[in-house]
């Protein structure tokens, strides 16, 4: 069976939720952020909405306010440099939400082939 990534962060957290990984998607981001000493802790109750609120609002702080804390979150997680350069920046709301994607796609990525190999 072949990774194919989700398009949006709402198929992905329902990708996870019908694959039952989801708590693993949480712990797999709380290991993350914490290894990246940007302490974040998503309760296993976290619904699907407020994790996406949640991680949209901690990444747009980091980049409103600790840059180079976020640069090195994005280099613990490997998000992709190629994909961050091609984002739109004008917009720090909009460019928060779709780092946040691609966050919980690199993320989900891991989960993903852990439970499968």
């Amino acid at each position: 069976m072949n990774f194919i990534a989700p398009t949006s962060t709402d198929l992905l957290l329902s990708e996870a939720e019908n694959e039952s990984l989801y708590p693993k998607l949480i712990d797999q981001l709380n290991k993350d952020f914490n290894l990246a000493n940007e302490g974040i802790d998503f309760p296993q109750s976290t619904k699907p909405h407020e994790l996406k609120m949640q991680l949209h609002e901690k990444i747009y702080r980091l980049i409103q306010y600790k840059f180079a804390e976020y640069l090195n979150l994005l280099y613990i997680i490997d998000v992709s440099e190629d994909q961050i350069m091609k984002l739109d920046g004008s917009d720090i709301s909009k460019l928060s939400e779709q780092v946040a994607f691609l966050i919980l796609k690199r993320e989900w990525m891991k989960v993903w082939f852990r439970n499968r190999y």
